[in-house]
């Protein structure tokens, strides 16, 4: 008997919201599962694949929850009902906690046992699959560096002011356009999309399925020809692994460090050793032991017991994989244990790259308990020494890449449904920079589509539009980045869905923004305010609303003004521009009127339109004063040039 990837220890259920439970067993198979008081049962169909929907509960646990079935019997612990979201889109929604603002300090304080987290690999495929590899985890400065931060920022905030348990389901990937997160079905049913669906038909899926066939043998045979190869498992002959081995001869290594910082410039194996005294308390509980990333592959050993290994086999990708291994209480006892990691790096950085905060140990029974941290010195011995091997070849490519049609809607979103959620939040748009008038098209079709997919009826989407970006613009232009914003403007007019203006955060020369707690907690604003409720809250910025020509001169009203509108800094608006009828864009005077604004220019006597913040990285300062930035806009409807001609 087998459950979907979605149901492990750790994981948050949503509240107050019927729970479909799944996974798959022998045809005919009776199932029953139970929680808190709750049951249900099914019976596994022809395909093997059971389903149950259990009763909706109240938020709290932790809470144990049994599968029973076919003489088996899973017991899934420290289970939490809360608040449940997923979390997508390309890389801004992906890039990770480490490589963030503060993020020293941030991992360190996230310390928080009723947030959860639950990652979803990167795996593009032609058809809709049916499971994933992945687990929940308990927010901790060893489990979160790796998260998602956008996604780690609404969700502390939600945690902090709604004190309830926190599930967070990452399905993300840089580089991805909308189109492959949107079902072959959805896309066909939009004339605009269905050449994004051209690449699904049959000679090329079975294009598609050739090319997999012939991936995998080219990945070994590359592996073969252009990797050294590891000489074999030599250390556990001679006890390296075992806690009654002397390493007093050992050479020390403070850890995390990559091996060229410590003067090991050479590729190989190396043994690490490390002792840690197990608390009383922990005897016979499940435990956490996370590791950071290691590069490139490690078996790793609890008191001579292999616990974990990740490698070529497991993942190519496996040097940027963090480390986190399930320790079974049948293993733990008190006093003295030995973790033995076996690292062997075949190319590139050997080492483990991770942050001290995400080397520790801790136990995985719900209540809140101090990690042991495994940052610091190390007993090592070099076990196979290769010299410096040259850079390899690149490796065959990978035909279940970003790009693969429908990819990411068939392995990253179909596996997750109907898996109970409130809502979801996306960050991307970046990809469909030029062409965003399909976007218009494209955006909503797929959040129509996921909702279909769900029947759960139309579940909040909240979304981010995109950052500044680009060099500035000393005279009003036509702009690709302002044409996307605008077209995630307009997804505003589908129901329940709501909007986060990143306007001010950007950066000319990075795609990537690092402040991701203000795109965090503006996406968090916005589900308190119009998904739990909260009235009081400003939950957005000003948003266009409409224009009016008084002379020479336009007033513009906005929507989400709240208690007033600012230029932020002090000084006078900045970012207007305004045209007449021959569409020639200058820069405007504006000035603050009321709940208005006023536009106007000496070069313009009889104003047409008027346009705010439209670039790709405008100077612009209209707030309200919540402190939250104006969505840019436009009055006009004229076409633009920047876009592929059809």
């Amino acid at each position: 008997m087998k459950l979907a990837a979605l149901f492990s220890d750790n994981m948050v259920l949503q509240q107050q919201r019927e729970i479909p439970v799944w996974g798959w067993a022998e045809p005919g198979t009776k199932v029953a599962v139970a929680i808190a008081g709750n049951s249900a049962a099914g019976v596994a169909g022809e395909d093997g694949k059971w389903m149950v929907r259990l009763p909706a509960m109240p938020a709290g646990g932790p809470l144990q929850m049994s599968i029973r079935g076919g003489g088996e019997t899973i017991v899934l612990r420290n289970v939490m009902v809360g608040e449940v979201w997923l979390c997508s889109g390309q890389s801004n929604m992906e890039w990770p906690l480490s490589a963030s603002r503060d993020a020293k300090q941030e991992i360190a304080a996230a310390d928080y046992p009723t947030l959860r987290l639950i990652t979803i690999p990167r795996q593009a495929y032609a058809e809709p699959q049916k499971d994933v590899t992945a687990r929940w985890e308990a927010c901790t400065p060893g489990t979160v560096p790796s998260f998602s931060a956008v996604a780690y920022f609404f969700g502390r905030h939600l945690m902090k002011n709604l004190n309830v348990p926190v599930g967070l389901i990452n399905a993300s990937w840089g580089g991805t356009m909308v189109e492959p997160w949107t079902s072959k079905e959805a896309l066909m049913a939009v004339p605009e999309l269905r050449p994004a669906t051209e690449p699904l038909g049959p000679e090329a899926i079975e294009a598609y399925e050739q090319a997999l066939k012939q991936f995998e043998p080219e990945l070994v045979r590359w592996k073969k020809d252009h990797l050294p190869k590891d000489p074999g498992n030599a250390g556990i002959g001679k006890g390296w692994a075992d806690p009654a081995f002397a390493a007093a001869d050992w050479a020390t290594m403070q850890l995390p460090a990559i091996w060229p910082q410590t003067g090991l410039k050479f590729h190989g194996v190396i043994w690490f050793r490390h002792e840690v005294e197990i608390p009383a308390a922990w005897a016979g509980k499940d435990l956490t032991l996370s590791l950071g990333c290691i590069c490139d592959c490690d078996t790793t050993y609890f008191n001579n017991t292999i616990v974990g290994t990740t490698g070529l086999e497991e993942h190519w990708e496996s040097w940027m994989l963090p480390r986190i291994y399930r320790i079974p209480g049948r293993l733990v006892k008190p006093g003295k244990t030995v973790v033995t990691i076996r690292v062997y790096n075949h190319s590139g950085i050997g080492g483990f790259k991770g942050e001290a905060a995400q080397m520790s140990l801790a136990p995985d029974d719900g209540p809140k308990a101090a990690p042991l941290n495994l940052s610091g010195p190390w007993k090592y011995k070099v076990e196979h020494n290769f010299g410096l091997v040259q850079s390899p070849p690149s490796a065959p490519a990978n035909p279940r890449n970003a790009s693969t049609p429908c990819g990411q809607y068939n392995g990253l979103i179909a596996p997750l449904i109907p898996f109970a959620l409130r809502g979801a939040i996306w960050y991307q748009g970046e990809s469909n920079v030029f062409n965003a008038y399909v976007y218009r098209k494209a955006f909503p079709a797929m959040i129509a589509d996921w909702r279909n997919r769900w029947q759960q009826g139309a579940f909040p989407f909240l979304f981010v539009q995109l950052a500044n970006f680009c060099p500035v613009d000393p005279e009003p232009v036509e702009s690709p980045w302002a044409e996307l914003r605008e077209a995630q403007l307009l997804a505003l007019s589908a129901p329940n869905t709501g909007m986060a203006v990143a306007i001010d955060i950007g950066k000319a020369d990075d795609i990537h923004p690092t402040n991701k707690q203000d795109v965090g907690l503006r996406l968090a604003l916005n589900a308190m305010a119009t998904v739990y409720g909260k009235k009081d809250i400003v939950y957005s910025g000003p948003i266009y609303r409409a224009a009016k020509v008084e002379g020479a001169k336009v007033r513009l009203t906005f929507d989400h003004v709240g208690s007033g509108l600012v230029a932020k800094g002090g000084e006078g608006l900045k970012g207007f521009a305004i045209a007449g009828e021959d569409r020639k864009f200058v820069w405007a005077e504006a000035t603050i009127d009321g709940n208005a604004v006023v536009v106007w220019s000496d070069k313009v006597s009889n104003p047409a339109a008027v346009r705010y913040a439209w670039a790709n990285n405008p100077v612009c300062n209209l707030y309200n004063r919540a402190d939250l930035p104006a969505s840019p806009f436009r009055t006009d409807s004229w076409p633009v040039s920047t876009q592929p001609k059809k």
